[in-house]
């Protein structure tokens, strides 16, 4: 058996990994919520689908493996596949969102989707670590195997529920905490099954090396992160605008006016007040 390394770099790979897993995850849960808020939720959706599968699922396992070797053996990538593991992990997601979206039964949707967005994610990394080639042999331990299946499921359970229930920045940020702990959990856990052994040394290694993937790995990365950061800014500005002139006025005898016409509808009133 050979020995493998998951942290050839030290702590670099798992502290980048996660903190890319943690940002992923607020982006994520922000859209989920601008999408409950919207009348029209599919694109807000699929920003949330791409945060959370794009960057806290699938670049974070691509950020941790930088940081993987084989004593003895070279790593390459093909990148058609590891490409392919990418969009499944953002289709897994949005398929998810939608099911516990959808306004039916949460008992029975949020396992529905949890279910499918965790063993979907779980395909994303093995999907990943099949694009992996190498000279060694390798094998899964069953036991691990499954465990990392669990991990994934439940995981994938409690992001969608966050996605459902969390509201405030300071919840949001807790929320995604735990969710970039769970992911490297799910991932970590996953590569612990893992048992090398060695194949043949003259096989010729196709594909590219693990720095000619993270060049272009970081600067997708960066613009999709960069992208999400405007939209979901953007979208917070207004609703915070639009809270300030939907506040209530206190008038000089001590009574409050409000602007909305959504409170003054609800308190008897009509908009605009006809004069008297």
């Amino acid at each position: 058996m050979l020995h493998i390394e998951h942290f050839n770099n030290g702590w670099t790979n798992p502290v980048l990994a996660f903190g890319l897993s943690f940002i992923g995850s607020v982006l994520g849960l922000r859209c989920a919520v601008h999408a409950k808020a919207s009348p029209a939720p599919l694109g807000w959706l699929i920003a949330a689908a791409v945060a959370l599968g794009g960057a806290a699922i699938w670049v974070m396992h691509f950020t941790a493996m930088l940081g993987f070797s084989i004593d003895g053996a070279p790593i390459r990538y093909d990148v058609p596949l590891t490409l392919l593991s990418a969009v499944i992990a953002i289709v897994v997601v949005l398929i998810g969102l939608t099911i516990v979206t959808g306004g039916g039964n949460e008992w029975v949707t949020l396992p529905m989707g949890g279910a499918i967005t965790g063993l979907g994610v779980a395909a994303m990394h093995y999907l990943g670590m099949w694009a992996m080639r190498t000279t060694a042999v390798i094998e899964y331990e069953p036991a691990l195997m499954a465990l990392s299946l669990v991990v994934a499921v439940v995981a994938a359970t409690a992001a969608l529920w966050f996605m459902l229930h969390v509201r405030g920045l300071l919840k949001t940020a807790g929320a995604a905490l735990v969710m970039g702990i769970a992911v490297c959990g799910m991932h970590y856990t996953a590569m612990a099954a893992m048992r090398v052994h060695h194949g043949e040394s003259m096989t010729v290694v196709d594909g590219v090396t693990p720095v000619q993937l993270l060049l272009p790995l970081i600067a997708t990365v960066s613009l999709v992160v960069t992208g999400l950061v405007i939209v979901v800014g953007l979208a917070e500005v207004e609703v915070g605008e639009n809270r300030a002139e939907s506040a209530p006025v206190r008038t000089s005898a001590g009574g409050m006016h409000s602007t909305d016409p959504a409170t003054l509808s609800d308190s008897g009133k009509h908009w605009p007040r006809q004069p008297g």
